[in-house]
């Protein structure tokens, strides 16, 4: 069962594809410029991950997501975005306690992410919640710092 303060975090839906498009590029489009290139969660399928099963949302109107997929052993949070509006409200934290529960829930002892090195905030972020860095690897054009949690 899904921790309490997560029971707001729910499944996308496909009417939910335009709001969680817009939510990506409001929370990522200031690092266009930083990075020098799109971030990759811009250019994702939105549809197709949304049909996946993969995105899950937080509010009405939708104020947050996480993008997320379970594989053998963790699961891998592939992008977490909040409206630029909401954030300092505790939707960020929401969604990272809703991931954790969802590991939880699927049996999956360890949490993986990445984020591009020139994204700072991230880096400071990550390490409050339990992130470790496992490495920093180039995957074409981002420079990656790739995040491991080992759920108790």
């Amino acid at each position: 069962m899904i921790e309490q303060n997560a029971e707001h975090v729910r499944p996308a839906v496909a009417e939910d594809v335009s709001a969680v498009k817009a939510v990506t590029d409001a929370a990522y489009h200031h690092y266009i410029e930083r990075i020098g290139v799109v971030p990759q969660p811009m250019e994702a399928d939105h549809a197709a991950n949304v049909a996946a099963g993969k995105v899950f949302v937080t509010g009405t109107p939708v104020d947050g997501l996480v993008v997320i997929e379970a594989f053998a052993g963790h699961l891998f949070l592939d992008s977490i975005a909040v409206r630029p509006g909401a954030r300092g409200t505790g939707v960020g934290r929401r969604l990272l306690r809703f991931v954790d529960a969802r590991a939880r829930e699927l049996g999956l002892g360890e949490i993986r992410l990445y984020t591009n090195a020139l994204m700072w905030e991230n880096r400071k972020i990550y390490p409050k919640y339990g992130y470790e860095v496992v490495e920093r690897r180039v995957d074409g054009p981002y420079d990656r710092i790739h995040y491991r949690k080992r759920l108790d």
